[in-house]
């Protein structure tokens, strides 16, 4: 339990500023600008959130990588896994960031962008188009965490928080920029953030050595991060799909709604903020022992994080449930964009209680290397759930955010079920025993 607390309060930590990072867009936009501005930055920032989380999960191939070399003790290959690394994300970063500039407004057409928001909008995606900065922050992120390191990337996120808050603040509340002053403060937030990564980083004992050598695709290498990764990053950008397309049927309903979504989504970063934390601690940490041949601690592990996870999810609950309009009313002063806020958060509240377990099952057949299964059960949950069950939603007279949201924690339901028949399948066949 102690070791595992002491690398997830850190996660917890930079997962908060994370969330506040983009929070404080919306609330500033809330308080000093239009219900325009707040379901453009709301769209925008999903779209870019989307993007963010895919880069994020592909690099997770590298820290479960990093992390089974430094369990087994071949921390020379180090150098050349993060080598690889690299250079395959930069060359993911530029195509990333050209699609999204070109086709901005042909993005924010497919997320029905309210016609009032639309420009501002594309205006948003197209400042926080450069992904450069992005995709740098993520992977030196995850390969902190893959050597077991979890207090750097809280200090790069937490300057970084620092200046993303002082620039909406001058941009938005000063300048009266809306959207753009939000973009354009988010951008210079990111540039610092990285820089003072890269410092961070050049100081540090590593446990292996990064030469020019290196600094190439190793086959061998590419080849493992990306059986590792692409089934984590393909699940977690068809489940963001699955989100934008509730989005999208959402946008339809009127600006209101638009906007009241996008401030339940800030408030769903935090009360998801546990579970999450535990979620990445679980898959690095995992990752080491497996790496040992410590699959006895593995377990331990995770019942340990699904006892912790799931007790503070039924504090989130209750909060969550009956206090929504509360927390909505912190990111907007619209007193129907918090009602509409207020009503969909009811259905994630009741989400709280099962992400607490699955996502603790998901850290850790990502930590043992099943990311297939991963993949697979996110998949099922994503299009043969949450989709069609939204959509039946929206198309019922007198249908509510409420009843749309539904559709979120009965596909945690089903993904539920999924992983923990799947532990059995793995117990059943002594598949997680040490001599394993």
């Amino acid at each position: 339990m102690q070791p595992l607390l002491l690398f997830a309060v850190p996660v917890l930590l930079a997962l908060f500023l994370q969330a506040m990072y983009g929070a404080v867009d919306l609330l500033i936009v809330g308080k000093f600008a239009s219900s325009a501005d707040v379901s453009a930055v709301s769209t925008g920032s999903q779209i870019m959130t989307t993007l963010t989380n895919l880069v994020s999960s592909f690099a997770m191939g590298t820290t479960i990588l990093l992390g089974q070399q430094i369990g087994s003790g071949k921390k020379e290959e180090g150098g050349r896994t993060v080598g690889t690394a690299i250079l395959l994300f930069a060359g993911i970063a530029v195509i990333m960031s050209v699609i999204l500039v070109v086709f901005a407004p042909q993005v924010s057409s497919l997320m029905n962008a309210p016609e009032e928001a639309f420009q501002k909008t594309v205006n948003y995606i197209r400042i926080c188009g450069g992904m450069l900065v992005i995709v740098a922050y993520n992977l030196i992120g995850c390969i902190f965490r893959g050597l077991g390191d979890s207090r750097t990337p809280l200090i790069t996120v937490a300057i970084a928080c620092v200046f993303n808050v002082a620039g909406d603040l001058l941009l938005c509340a000063v300048f009266g920029m809306g959207t753009a002053g939000t973009a354009i403060a988010t951008v210079f937030a990111q540039i610092v953030s990285v820089i003072v990564s890269f410092i961070l980083i050049s100081k540090k004992d590593l446990p292996f050595t990064i030469k020019k050598e290196n600094i190439r695709i190793h086959k061998t290498y590419l080849r493992k991060m990306t059986a590792f990764g692409a089934p984590i990053a393909l699940q977690d950008l068809l489940v963001s799909i699955s989100f934008l397309i509730i989005l999208a049927i959402v946008n339809d309903m009127g600006v209101i709604a638009s906007a009241g979504v996008g401030v339940a989504e800030k408030v769903c970063a935090f009360i998801m903020l546990i579970s999450s934390a535990f979620m990445q601690s679980m898959s690095a940490f995992v990752a080491q022992n497996y790496g040992a041949g410590r699959l006895t601690r593995t377990r331990k592990a995770l019942h340990y994080g699904i006892a912790v996870s799931f007790t503070v999810g039924i504090v989130m609950f209750a909060i969550t449930f009956f206090h929504g309009d509360i927390l909505a009313g912190i990111f907007s002063s619209d007193p129907e964009v918090i009602a509409a806020a207020a009503d969909y958060l009811k259905a994630y509240a009741i989400d709280c209680l099962f992400t607490a377990i699955f996502f603790c099952y998901t850290g850790f057949y990502n930590g043992i290397g099943r990311t297939r299964f991963v993949m697979i059960q996110g998949i099922l949950g994503a299009f043969c759930v949450r989709v069609p069950v939204s959509y039946i939603m929206s198309i019922q007279p007198n249908t509510s955010l409420f009843h749309i949201g539904l559709a979120t924690p009965i596909s945690s339901i089903l993904q539920l079920i999924l992983c923990v028949g799947f532990m059995l399948w793995l117990q059943k066949n002594r598949l997680l025993d040490d001599e394993h």
